[in-house]
């Protein structure tokens, strides 16, 4: 088992650093919490200089690499201080060029290079249906002229009050529970019958959150992205990415904390001398470091999972399961070290405990998790019981 970099990962991350020095100060940052979006001319720099091409097809001007190595630059660029966009953006544009039309994918990329963001943002979760998707009742009904009309409403879309158009995941016809059939539709936000309600939130206001209303929304049959009828398993397809990629984010911000925590701490005096010698204050930072391994571990070994094939269904939703509330925990213990000054607005890790605090939520909340991954396991020791080495080779 080989845990180090590449050097072209080393080079990789010491350039994402550079670049985040340059564009990512704590002005540029903050600025972006108080506008409800980070700075256009940033996310286009990212594009730009490159960054944003990584794990996009070459075809489109992309630069592959694996799932780790994407990781890794998501983890990177968070690592800058905040709940930075370019990551979700990265998320929209991998659904685009797996699903989309040729058309479709040279319309996003052309508009991703030109804007630094995508398109469209993904509008999933609906008022009765979050983490129970068969429940969602937005629905896509085709009219005797072959036109598609989008009626429901979203909500929780990231990026919403923000963003050009919609990625709406709706059923096919019948909005019953028991229809399992449901497709993804491009949705222009400026479409007539499309209502934009912004949504405020105690934490990630650098990534709004925004209500969306379809009331009669009639968009052409061309519309659809990816396979009728299969947008469901897209989603799940989506998920379990959505999934890294999201504790990539976490894994950073939550580094970014540690970093500031054990900067204040190798300085601070108290009673006449260092806190760094007390041991309550080293058992908080001898904790963190375990949160901050175990996370990174339990990340890249996903990601390598994902690279050679093997089913991550699991270890995906494990990995947020004990991901999130985990580096949580790591950003309370930085603001805890830090004191009153760790609780208010002059430093930054409050602001990186209240983005991580919401991980635990978005994405499928923490006790989904255990649904999804409980199951799943009792499944593989089931097949181990006939198969005494199967478990060795997962």
């Amino acid at each position: 088992m080989d845990f180090s970099y590449s050097q072209q990962q080393l080079e990789i991350k010491r350039g994402i650093r550079e670049w985040g020095k340059k564009h990512l100060t704590e002005e540029a940052i903050a600025a972006g919490y108080k506008n409800r979006g980070i700075a256009p001319e940033i996310a286009k720099a990212w594009v730009d200089d490159g960054w944003g091409m990584y794990g996009l097809p070459e075809e489109y001007g992309g630069k592959p690499v694996d799932h780790q190595t994407m990781a890794m630059i998501i983890e990177e660029l968070n690592h800058c201080g905040g709940n930075i966009p370019m990551a979700p953006n990265l998320l929209i544009m991998f659904d685009m060029v797996e699903f989309g039309t040729p058309e479709q994918i040279q319309y996003a990329i052309d508009y991703y290079k030109e804007n630094g963001y995508p398109p469209y943002c993904l509008a999933i979760s609906e008022p009765e249906a979050g983490s129970a998707n068969q429940w969602m009742t937005t629905t896509a009904t085709k009219d005797a002229d072959g036109k598609i009309h989008i009626n429901g409403t979203k909500t929780w879309v990231t990026s919403g009050e923000n963003s050009d158009g919609f990625i709406v995941v709706c059923k096919d016809e019948d909005p019953s529970a028991e229809n399992k059939e449901m497709s993804m539709y491009l949705v222009p936000a400026n479409s007539k019958g499309v209502t934009i309600e912004p949504l405020n939130k105690i934490g990630m206001q650098i990534m709004p959150f925004s209500k969306i209303i379809f009331d009669d929304v009639v968009v052409d049959e061309s519309a659809l992205l990816g396979i009728k009828g299969k947008g469901f398993l897209q989603l799940m397809k989506n998920f379990e990415w959505e999934r890294c990629v999201l504790l990539a984010e976490l894994l950073g911000e939550a580094q970014a904390a540690m970093d500031d925590a054990c900067a204040w701490v190798n300085e601070r005096q108290q009673f006449g001398k260092g806190i760094k010698t007390f041991q309550l204050v080293q058992e908080h930072i001898v904790e963190m470091q375990i949160e901050l391994t175990n996370t990174r571990n339990f990340l890249y070994r996903t990601c390598w999972k994902m690279d050679n094939g093997i089913p991550v269904n699991n270890d995906a939703a494990m990995l947020k399961r004990y991901g999130a509330p985990a580096l949580t925990d790591c950003c309370s213990r930085a603001l805890q070290l830090m004191g009153g000054l760790g609780f208010t607005d002059e430093t930054r890790v409050s602001r990186l405990m209240l983005d991580c605090r919401g991980f635990q939520i978005g994405g499928g909340t923490v006790e989904i998790m255990v649904h999804i991954s409980g199951r799943g396991i009792l499944k593989e020791y089931a097949k181990a019981a006939e198969d005494p080495d199967y478990l060795w080779t997962i």
